[in-house]
């Protein structure tokens, strides 16, 4: 078992930050990396936050949903996710946080991308090891390939 269960990825973009920025919160860019979902929300602390995508027949479903806890734009964004199609109550300790930050290297931008909260979550190692896969094998490799 993890002793942290704490995701985190650094990635170095030779992109602006307001390019990395766009990537990261235009629902038709994150629907190119995140599993065919949009993310869509009103940027307001305390607002919803949906990952939203279709299924083979057309339908929208929220493939998953929190709250936008901080944001500071083109730096900053933090929120707690919860996947309400699954089996598990949506209670707050089920809810994972995670966070992008942005800043500026030599290089280009670094995004930190930092994913927490499985150990007090209901199915948490599995929910760990199913996102880092994610995150590592599909989701960053695709992010680049996006913006370079």
């Amino acid at each position: 078992m993890s002793e942290s269960m704490i995701i985190k990825e650094e990635i170095i973009f030779k992109s602006s930050r307001e390019k990395v920025w766009e990537l990261l919160t235009k629902p038709e860019l994150t629907r190119q990396y995140m599993f065919g979902c949009e993310l869509i929300s009103e940027w307001q602390i305390g607002s919803e936050v949906i990952w939203q995508g279709q299924t083979e027949d057309g339908q929208k479903v929220n493939y998953v949903k929190g709250k936008l806890l901080e944001f500071e734009l083109h730096k900053k964004l933090v929120t707690n996710t919860f996947d309400p199609n699954s089996e598990m109550p949506d209670i707050p300790e089920n809810y994972v946080n995670f966070s992008y930050e942005l800043e500026d290297v030599t290089e280009g931008t670094k995004l930190t991308i930092i994913q927490g909260g499985f150990a007090g979550a209901e199915n948490g190692q599995k929910r760990f090891e199913e996102s880092k896969a994610g995150w590592s094998q599909m989701v960053v490799p695709t992010m680049k390939s996006l913006l370079e």
